[in-house]
């Protein structure tokens, strides 16, 4: 894999020093940022790869930052909490975060996880193809671009959000089993089957948002399809 720039937020100094050296010592680049703002010009001026943000920051929350984040990037986003709070890490999901580590972490743990979404965004590149679009109904998807758009209007998606709707998209009308999701988003790495639902729940409330866009309908005891067009 490539080297890539992460994007490492904290307020604490040696959490700074500590995550820095897991990410250069796996032979990417770091770059450090104090605060939230400093976080948000960071995610702006060097584009990285990847964000590892602490929630409990000066001048700009975490929660502030990565829903600002989600306006303009889909740039994976690995949350760090003191606290753990199941309603952390559920709020975090669902305002688009891809992970949560809890606080004091395991070195090497993080650097597993900060691995694993690092691949996981390469392979979503390297597998898009030029000219592959799906569509269903007025909903349009460039999976080399990774952009989705109903009727024209652009759909704003995190990555994990984006593989979702790939998936479904490309299998209209096809009942998608909580084993397959996890197959074809999380590329069939270890994943909650809670954090499958939530996926979902989350794709579910952007779509309803934009008129026109098949739903993700629910088949009891089986999984989840996209309504194909005329359902």
């Amino acid at each position: 894999m490539a080297a890539a720039t992460v994007l490492v937020a904290d307020d604490d100094p040696d959490v700074l020093a500590l995550v820095g050296r897991l990410v250069e010592g796996a032979g990417h680049r770091a770059v450090s940022a104090g605060d939230g703002q400093e976080a948000l010009q960071a995610v702006f001026e060097r584009r990285p790869d990847l964000v590892v943000l602490d929630i409990g920051m000066p001048k700009l929350h975490g929660w502030q930052v990565l829903e600002r984040i989600r306006e303009v990037s889909d740039v994976p986003v690995l949350m760090l909490t003191g606290h753990s709070d199941e309603l952390d890490k559920v709020r975090g999901l669902r305002e688009g975060a891809d992970d949560f580590v809890t606080k004091p972490f395991g070195t090497q743990e993080l650097a597993a996880r900060i691995d694993a979404l690092l691949r996981r965004s390469a392979r979503s590149r390297d597998a898009a193809r030029p000219r592959d679009v799906s569509r269903v109904g007025p909903l349009e998807i460039d999976h080399r671009q990774r952009q989705a758009s109903v009727g024209g209007a652009a759909l704003t998606l995190t990555p994990l959000e984006f593989r979702l709707l790939a998936a479904f998209a490309r299998n209209p009308g096809e009942v998608l089993s909580g084993e397959r999701i996890i197959e074809l988003v999380w590329h069939g790495e270890f994943t909650a089957p809670e954090q499958v639902k939530l996926l979902v729940g989350r794709l579910r409330r952007k779509l309803a948002g934009a008129d026109g866009a098949p739903p993700i309908e629910t088949v009891r005891g089986f999984g989840y399809r996209l309504a194909a067009p005329g359902r």
